[in-house]
């Protein structure tokens, strides 16, 4: 097999590549490393702005799979339109759970126990004690139970909780417990002290967490954010925050990036990361071992993993 992969990463940076194929290094420069017609895997750019991963599709006429280097692949399938039947979806299945589980934690963890209030009293000079709630007894509800789910669940485990509650696309089984459907939600949320988004962003997802999921919250509930901006739908999230009623930990917005002037950067109870749930030091290593492994695969030709859609399947 000779064929062209297109790789965000250098490929002389990467142990163990498969030697059959041909690598084209691109990170989302205006210009392309050779004719995307050539491409048969192309590894899309991880964390680039508006449609520049999506940018060379339309010229991919002989591309086989669309690697993503994110759990979520919404920001690629728009591109999808333009390529050929049976091109292949993958996901970065088992890159980034670590990374996001332990940020949601640390976004539970301080908005809990007020470290944004500490870092500004510190600023001023000023000792400001104060007593706060503790994770420990604390009802959560996970909406979102895929892997990334899961391994927030893993680092949620020792502190003591009073329940944990796991909802998904459809209800199964799991060793930690059952799973909810999405039809739970409106019982399920007046529990919840916590409530932890980590859905993909689909159709069934967009604005999930509006007026009327956000109603249902009880007073003093922590909504955390770790999916994706557009599943919560900000206005009905800042009339709930201006109340102070409820609060919040947001790793994603809508819109995104958040703007100069936004009224969530200065709503009451709410704090802000920059979307980096993902870009850390864990980053690399896993995506490296995701991409050789993907491309033997692709080279033996076995079934990839991670596999999120095909093009020309019933419904995509």
């Amino acid at each position: 097999m000779t064929a062209d992969v297109w790789l965000p990463i250098p490929p002389d940076e990467i142990e163990g590549l498969p030697e059959e194929l041909a690598y084209r290094f691109w990170d989302g420069a205006e210009e392309f490393p050779a004719d995307p017609a050539d491409c048969a895997f192309y590894v899309v750019p991880y964390m680039k702005p508006g449609g520049v991963g999506v940018r060379p599709l339309p010229r991919m006429s002989a591309v086989r799979v669309v690697q993503t280097l994110s759990a979520g692949t919404d920001h690629v399938e728009p591109g999808l339109r333009h390529l050929p039947p049976g091109v292949q979806l993958c996901n970065a299945r088992g890159v980034h759970e670590a990374s996001t589980a332990e940020l949601t934690l640390a976004l539970v963890l301080a908005s809990l126990r007020g470290i944004p209030d500490f870092v500004r009293a510190q600023d001023r000079g000023e000792w400001r004690g104060g007593f706060r709630p503790a994770l420990a007894d604390k009802n959560v509800l996970i909406v979102g139970y895929g892997s990334i789910g899961a391994a927030i669940e893993d680092r949620l485990a020792p502190f003591e909780l009073a329940r944990v509650a796991r909802v998904a696309r459809s209800a199964r089984t799991t060793a930690r417990g059952p799973v909810h459907p999405l039809t739970d939600l409106p019982s399920l949320l007046p529990d919840a002290d916590v409530v932890i988004l980590s859905t993909p962003l689909t159709e069934a997802t967009r604005g999930l967490a509006g007026a009327d999921f956000l109603a249902r919250m009880k007073d003093g509930a922590l909504l955390v954010n770790v999916a994706r901006g557009p599943v919560v739908d900000t206005k009905a999230l800042l009339a709930e925050l201006e109340s102070g009623r409820i609060t919040a930990a947001l790793d994603v917005t809508d819109p995104e990036p958040l703007p100069p002037g936004h009224p969530l950067w200065h709503a009451p109870g709410v704090l802000v990361s920059p979307h980096v749930g993902g870009p850390t030091s864990a980053f690399l290593p896993r995506a490296e071992h995701l991409l050789v492994n993907q491309l033997r695969r692709f080279v033996n030709q076995e079934p990839l993993a991670n596999v999120v859609l095909t093009t020309g399947a019933a419904g995509v």
